[in-house]
């Protein structure tokens, strides 16, 4: 996991997910699609558009699911539950690596990256997390948050507890001091202001170089920043489309001539 913020669209073999239940032992039935710097894609159902790897249907335990292209609007009343130090340093869905102190989340359906609301019903706490791995693949269970997140809700005594899921988007700034998000935009996968991504720098410098290089052959040629609790990322990318379909064969194309890494992005 799109539009002021990205909507990354990282694509691979399927990675490892978040537990079935809270913080129990890992199964391997639970492995969907995953996102990495391969890319991948399948058409949709609906539009006959290619979606990203986290966006196909996939089956767990004989269930299908298929994943929404769009986040507006979506709200959802269920339980809760969630995941810890059995998962921390595993990588999620998106290709992340889990960690049980951040603000994150895992959701069947909604697509990678989207911020939720998440409000306990019980006891009138609220927290906003970011989705970035799929599941959980318990009947009734709607959302498993990170230890961190189900604490702050006070679910991690009882284990689950009913919660209200509602999309916020994609974050578009961040608070100076605490660096949450306060602002976002609703995600939509198929239109908007894309580009794609060829490199990731923590280094500036290293950031700068390659920019300057590929400016000499590509257009739109910029660095863009990124920064959340992992550290600042400097982004590379190239080419200015005005819809998925466009970005994504702009990044088959690119990766044939031999760039071993692009994916399509919004801004």
């Amino acid at each position: 996991m799109k539009f002021k913020t990205q909507i990354m669209i990282l694509f691979s073999l399927a990675l490892f997910g978040c537990a079935s239940t809270m913080d129990t032992p890992y199964k391997k039935a639970h492995t969907p699609p995953s996102e990495s710097s391969t890319y991948k894609t399948s058409p949709s159902s609906s539009t006959g558009q290619k979606s990203p790897a986290t966006q196909r249907p996939y089956k767990i335990k004989g269930v299908r699911y298929t994943p929404i292209a769009s986040a507006t609007g979506f709200v959802q009343t269920g339980i809760a539950s969630w995941y810890g130090r059995k998962f921390h340093g595993r990588k999620t869905s998106n290709g992340e690596i889990y960690n049980m102190h951040a603000m994150t989340a895992a959701h069947k359906t909604l697509p990678m990256n989207t911020w939720v609301s998440v409000h306990n019903l019980k006891n009138n706490r609220k927290i906003v997390v970011r989705i970035n791995d799929r599941g959980p693949f318990v009947y009734g269970r709607i959302i498993d948050l990170s230890y961190t997140g189900a604490k702050r809700i006070g679910i991690t005594g009882a284990g689950t507890g009913k919660v209200r899921v509602t999309a916020l988007g994609r974050a578009t700034s961040y608070s100076k001091k605490t660096k949450d998000p306060i602002a976002f935009k609703p995600v939509d996968y198929w239109k908007g202001n894309l580009t794609v991504q060829v490199g990731a720098f923590q280094v500036k410098v290293n950031a700068e170089r390659y920019r300057y290089k590929l400016s000499k052959t590509y257009q739109n040629a910029h660095i863009t920043t990124f920064t959340d609790d992992r550290g600042t990322f400097y982004r590379v990318r190239i080419g200015r489309f005005t819809n998925l379909k466009d970005a994504i064969r702009f990044s088959e194309k690119i990766i044939a001539q031999g760039f071993g890494s692009a994916f399509a992005v919004a801004e």
